[in-house]
């Protein structure tokens, strides 16, 4: 059983082990980021951000420490110069591990570990990310201005149609009387004219009797 068993072995001597880690140190400190297998990088993954925090007391046995570890000073130099101010405060998680699947030939997992300070490409995408936030919701904003004068609008038109309404109602109701007593009136003349026939007629029919 492999209980309190820290560590992979990788198949090699603790000598090789111990070179094999300040072997990739080196190189992510230079570079940045490196590409290796993906226990290799787990193993240099923990190695790594120890002497990271480490480096971030930043006082002169810290110094000696990480020297001693990486036996490369021009790292050592790099880690205390630009990655620790770029590190800032960040508690911990200075590294990432990105997958990358299998390497043809022997189908080992591959892996890219990289500081998360310097992944220029993610900063590029989520920086593109905030501008497209804000670009959308600037849109918006200018979309509500615009629908709010609108709206005015229509209520201003809503409420000068419903002021005509009854307007055009009282016209059409005097319209219609007019109409009406328009019509009455002819009936009353074209009575008044019979009566005078009726009497005209009368006035015949006696001069004839005579």
């Amino acid at each position: 059983m492999r209980h309190r068993v820290k560590g992979r072995k990788f198949n090699r001597t603790e000598s090789h082990r111990k070179a094999l880690m300040k072997a990739l140190a080196t190189s992510l400190f230079r570079h940045k980021r490196i590409k290796t297998t993906l226990a290799k990088a787990k193993e240099a993954r923990s190695f790594a951000e120890t002497l990271i925090t480490k480096a971030r007391r930043n006082d002169l046995h810290s110094r000696r420490q990480v020297i001693s570890a990486l036996q490369n000073k021009d790292a050592a130099n790099e880690l205390f110069g630009d990655i620790v101010q770029k590190v800032g405060d960040r508690p911990g998680g200075y590294t990432r591990v990105v997958k990358l699947g299998n390497r043809k030939g022997d189908a080992a997992e591959m892996a890219i570990l990289e500081l998360v300070d310097y992944n220029e490409v993610m900063r590029a995408k989520e920086e593109e990310k905030k501008e497209q936030k804000e670009v959308k919701k600037a849109k918006k904003k200018e979309k509500e201005k615009e629908e709010a004068p609108e709206v005015e609008e229509a209520k201003v038109v809503e409420e000068v149609a419903a002021e005509e309404k009854p307007k055009k109602k009282a016209v059409k109701k005097k319209k219609d009387e007019d109409e009406k007593k328009s019509k009455e009136k002819p009936k009353k003349k074209s009575a008044k004219k019979t009566k005078s026939e009726d009497a005209s007629e009368k006035k015949v029919t006696k001069k004839k009797k005579k």
